[in-house]
């Protein structure tokens, strides 16, 4: 089992900043990616942005591209979303997942934490 536990969402204007951390905690050696989802209300969960450990590979979705930046400290077992130049529609509810080795999908969630940002 993986536990996963977000912080630093919060209320911020538009053009702010806010950074996200995630740490994960028990079985993280067979952790192989981590990534982060947000759902706004009404609509469906939607990938935002992933980080494979080995050789630290990035992906993202396109609507945030040069705005958020995922990054990662192994030795902490913590994973950071960056969210830089924030948007009205980057209001939503942002997950941490993990995904094990071995694993087409991701395996554990976080709880969430909340971002909203007002124009």
């Amino acid at each position: 089992q993986v536990q996963l536990v977000e912080s630093g969402g919060g209320l911020v204007q538009a053009g702010g900043s806010l950074r996200l951390s995630c740490a994960a905690s028990g079985r993280t050696f067979d952790n192989y990616a981590m990534a982060w989802f947000r759902q706004a209300p009404g609509k469906e969960r939607e990938f935002v942005a992933a980080i494979v450990w080995s050789g630290v590979r990035t992906t993202y979705r396109d609507s945030v591209k040069g705005r958020f930046t995922i990054s990662g400290d192994s030795a902490k077992n913590t994973v950071y979303l960056q969210l830089n130049s924030l948007k009205p529609e980057d209001t939503a509810v942002y997950y941490c997942a993990a995904q094990q080795r071995g694993s087409s999908g991701y395996n554990y969630w976080g709880q969430g934490t909340q971002v909203t940002v007002s124009s």
